[in-house]
């Protein structure tokens, strides 16, 4: 590898030390990335991941020190692949996987490297040109941020140019940007960022979560909060929210979707919009009040929506069985980014360097339909935290958890997971997963979406119901459609080029015809006309088809498409015409002025347009004529 890098960078080893010391870093990292992914890691930002993309990011940049700008991955790994592939031979088996990853993670660095290189060596001379050896925090936190530039890969450059990075000022601002993500958040979550109503109620404990097992709980009302301050009563028509002494309702974490449901009491009637955490260890039902008073201190019944709640039991064990999914189609370096679920629908987002292929998402909705239909186990306990991670339990990264956490699990050791949230109690109660979509939503994150359950039938019902409805409209079998479509599209794509060949010979008869019909005004050919129901590309076509049929001789056209509501006007000036001073950009402005609008373009060609039709299109030309005569 350091041989091959070698002749890359055009120099041999041996020839400069730093050289030479960059070329070792190649060969070292190279061989160490190469083992990790065939163990199953992917570049990401936590623990082993975070490792290997640090080791591709210097190999790649190694390079780039050494004077080669150009994807050098799929040069060098090959190589050692090679070497390895003899001692290792499960490094030829997941070579495929690995080659993929490696090259997007090069691909994803190279762009970032083009954006905030050069931004960081304007950084650096600024720092220099100032006689100081810190890059400032601001200008890190801009790299950072705009660009994507990690900071490591900052204070490693920065190093190199003899520089330090004022990284207490860099840490402050990512510390401020976080702090006004979650204040916005809970702005949005719980209508106010003002917390000391909730910390009032907070300080008589926390409130108890009995969803797990109980749908229904006979609760007392702990308090009331209106716009951020406790209040006694809410009345009908108020929405507001309201803390219990110990409730069903599940709060929106973890990716999960709020519960739903009603609290009811002498003469209450409250539906629960929406169930929240502010601070920790506080349960908030947001409710509209819609019979009766209700009064801090009530006894009410909480009652869920057990169907809504079971619906989305079912979509968030799916998100479970797809993370697990795809774990064991990418490998176990593949980590959940975030999640969202509710009754009949989940997102889930992991980290990797390319997209799904069509067969690898038939796959992973193959395999995640399987585990279903295997009626996997789904049971949870509570345990140490470092007893669950040394079980392989999947943390969510950049989550905070306590001493003891809750374990979910699917089928054992199939899938395991720290979770707050609640599950079926079985996968096939899940019934059947569609998997919609996949894109990506950020560097080297992406989402899969599908739908649960009865959405997820009724999806595929519907596209069962297209199916039919096609394959009787173009009289062939459903496994044909493929073909019938394709062929039908191909014959669409040449009735339009045809339809093309006509329109341009068309419009080149009709340039012949306005041409004849030229005039001389202030010793230039000048064609003034008008068409209707030409395209905007129609027009510029037959308005430079005018004027290449007019010739060498100092020529301005200029033609107006008009409808009842708007028009559109084009002129064209050769070459003889500009030297005299006919200018398209300004005789279209004249014209476009006329029509109650504005244009504008180049010399040679412009266009414009206006609200005004009729007696203006008239008035548009005329002003050219004007214009022309005035030169």
């Amino acid at each position: 590898v350091i041989t091959a890098a070698a002749e890359l960078a055009g120099t041999r080893y041996g020839a400069d030390t730093q050289a030479d010391i960059r070329l070792r870093v190649v060969g070292d990292h190279v061989r160490s990335a190469l083992m990790l992914m065939t163990d199953g890691v992917t570049p990401g930002n936590e623990a082993r991941g975070y490792v290997l993309r640090r080791l591709l990011r210097r190999s790649i940049r190694s390079m780039r020190l050494l004077g080669v700008n150009e994807p050098v991955l799929p040069e060098l790994l090959p190589i050692s692949k090679g070497l390895m592939e003899q001692s290792y031979p499960e490094v030829a088996g997941q070579w495929e996987r690995v080659s993929q990853v490696a090259y997007g993670e090069e691909e994803a660095f190279r762009r970032t490297l083009a954006a905030g290189t050069q931004i960081f060596d304007l950084a650096a001379g600024q720092a220099r040109s100032r006689q100081s050896g810190v890059l400032s925090g601001d200008q890190a936190f801009q790299l950072h941020d705009t660009y994507g530039f990690p900071i490591d890969l900052t204070l490693e450059m920065a190093s190199e140019a003899g520089l330090t990075v004022d990284s207490d000022r860099f840490r402050m601002l990512m510390q401020e940007q976080k702090d006004r993500a979650k204040a916005d958040a809970r702005a949005k979550k719980g209508g106010t960022v003002n917390t000391e109503a909730y910390r009032s109620l907070r300080a008589a404990g926390e409130t108890p979560f009995l969803g797990f097992t109980d749908l229904s709980v006979d609760s007392r009302v702990r308090g009331i909060v209106s716009d951020g301050t406790l209040v006694q009563v809410a009345r009908p028509g108020d929405v507001v929210e309201v803390v219990l002494d110990e409730t069903p309702f599940y709060a929106e974490a973890g990716g999960q979707d709020a519960d739903h449901g009603v609290l009811t009491g002498s003469g209450l009637a409250l539906d629960v919009l929406d169930v929240q955490r502010p601070i920790q260890g506080l349960v908030v039902h947001k409710v509209l009040v819609n019979e009766g008073e209700l009064a801090a201190g009530a006894r009410v019944l909480a009652q869920v929506d057990g169907p809504a709640r079971f619906a989305a039991c079912q979509a968030h064990t799916s998100t479970h069985i797809v993370n697990a999914a795809l774990r064991q189609m990418l490998g176990q370096g593949t980590h959940q980014a975030g999640s969202y679920n509710k009754p009949g629908y989940l997102r889930f987002d992991f980290n990797a360097t390319q997209g799904l292929s069509a067969a690898m998402r038939g796959e992973l909705e193959g395999i995640v339909n399987t585990a279903i239909r295997d009626d996997f186990e789904v049971t949870d306990r509570e345990l140490p935290l470092d007893e669950a991670k040394a079980l392989g339990a999947q943390a969510m990264f950049g989550e905070k958890y306590g001493e003891v956490v809750r374990m979910v699990e699917l089928a054992g050791p199939w899938s395991r997971e720290l979770c707050g949230g609640t599950h079926v109690a079985r996968t096939s109660q899940i019934g059947l997963v569609n998997l919609i979509g996949e894109q990506s939503v950020g560097s080297g994150i992406r989402r899969v979406e599908a739908l649960v359950s009865n959405e997820a039938f009724e999806r595929f019902a519907a596209e069962r119901a297209l199916v039919a409805t096609l394959s009787d409209t173009l009289k062939t079998q459903p496994d044909q459609l493929t073909d019938r479509v394709e062929k039908l599209l191909a014959q669409l794509k040449a009735a339009e080029k045809q339809i093309e060949e006509f329109r341009n010979r068309e419009l080149v008869r009709v340039a012949e015809e306005y041409a004849r019909r030229a005039v001389v005004v202030n010793g230039f050919r000048l064609v003034l006309d008008r068409v209707k129901g030409a395209t905007g590309a129609d027009l510029r076509t037959l308005a430079l088809a005018v004027r290449t049929e007019l010739g060498a001789e100092a020529s301005v056209v200029a033609i107006v498409n008009s409808s009842d509501d708007k028009s559109a006007i084009a002129v064209a000036t050769n070459e003889a015409a500009r030297t005299r001073g006919a200018r398209a950009g300004r005789l279209v402005g004249v014209g476009a002025a006329e029509l109650g609008g504005r244009g504008g373009g180049k010399d040679d060609f412009a266009q414009g347009g206006g609200p005004k039709s009729g007696p203006a299109v008239t008035e548009a030309l005329n002003a050219v004529r004007d214009a022309v005569a005035a030169l």
